[in-house]
């Protein structure tokens, strides 16, 4: 698999900048793949120090969420052996990386794991509107997509790994984000955020409406549609719901899980043939096209890792915080009352 081959090449350059660590064992027909854990940065457990979390690879078939993640780590190793600025902001900020959360799947080639369960449809979390026929999670069978796992078993190894790593790393800290990447809905870039189980507002829509404010502000012609993912369709088992909502239960701590969902039907605009390749529908297959997708999302999270870092210079607070939240409900046409 390429892109296990590229992470462990990263973990080796990375040498001593880097901790790297196997969490778990994937059975994927004969092979044991491994699901590793990366962290960069502050090796402290203060909740005063802030967190960011990147996460690919949870569906297999979406090979480019992987390589997003990958292009990034691959260059902050390169950076840290003559960035001084960054060494010196990550004295106290926290990196976690996940680059391949299913090994099994990728290896595969499928959007679930091997067990054939869909890891974002899995989390022990039921929507409480109508959620579309399939697409938002089922129990039919594992031989069909969206498959959220039998009911009342725990959660896919994948899974829990995922969630042992935010609880530990994430959400221990005051403040924390998290950006996972995706390819497969429209032909623009989205970034999703909860809830994804009810068109009901989260608690920091104002936090997540000021986060917005501040990258618009930063980069004015970035071509993301920030939005709830609400907007779009609910689901059953979403995994950062679930996580949203166990963070929601320590008060003072803020935690922002977005999921990246790049518009993959834009590639196919550009190369229709790309429709006769089950991996061309959620990946760009020509090369020069990879190489800029790949490009344009490092300053994305660039800018998460410095939103961490000066978070107390623009989480609202009071008057402003109540502003936020008036905006964001208006913005993305929210009511209280659903």
């Amino acid at each position: 698999m390429t892109e296990l081959a590229e992470l462990e090449r990263i973990i080796e350059e990375g040498g001593g900048l880097i901790d790297a660590r196997v969490a778990c064992e994937v059975q994927s027909g004969d092979r044991r793949l491994p699901l590793y854990v990366i962290t960069v940065g502050a090796n402290t457990p203060s909740p005063d120090i802030p967190a960011v979390g990147f996460f690919g690879g949870i569906h297999g078939l979406e090979r480019i969420g992987a390589e997003v993640v990958l292009a990034y780590l691959r260059s902050l190793v390169h950076r840290l052996r003559w960035d001084d600025v960054l060494r010196h902001k990550l004295d106290s900020l926290r990196l976690v990386f996940m680059p391949i959360v299913n090994p099994g799947g990728l290896a595969r080639g499928t959007r679930a794991n091997p067990n054939g369960v869909d890891l974002m449809r899995n989390a022990p979390i039921d929507a409480v509107e109508h959620v579309p026929f399939l697409v938002g999670g089922q129990r039919i069978s594992a031989g069909l997509p969206w498959y959220r796992g039998p009911v009342g078993k725990p959660m896919e190894a994948e899974s829990q790994v995922v969630c042992e790593v935010v609880e530990q790393e994430l959400l221990s800290r005051y403040f924390s984000l998290v950006i996972d990447c995706h390819s497969g809905f429209g032909v623009r870039d989205r970034v999703w955020f909860p809830f994804a189980h009810t068109a009901r507002p989260i608690p920091h829509l104002a936090e997540m409406h000021a986060l917005k404010e501040i990258f618009d502000q930063a980069y004015a012609n970035h071509n993301y549609t920030f939005e709830p993912q609400s907007r779009q369709y609910l689901a059953h088992g979403d995994i950062w719901d679930y996580l949203y909502l166990k963070a929601a239960t320590q008060p003072g701590r803020v935690f922002l899980p977005m999921t990246l969902e790049m518009g993959s039907w834009l590639w196919v605009k550009k190369n229709p043939r790309q429709l006769f390749s089950r991996h061309g529908i959620f990946n760009p297959l020509i090369e020069h096209r990879q190489q800029r997708v790949l490009r344009r999302h490092l300053s994305w999270m660039e800018f998460l890792t410095r939103a961490a870092s000066s978070h107390k210079r623009w989480v609202p607070r009071g008057a402003e915080r109540d502003r936020h939240r008036a905006q964001a409900m208006e913005l993305w046409d929210l009511s209280e009352q659903r």
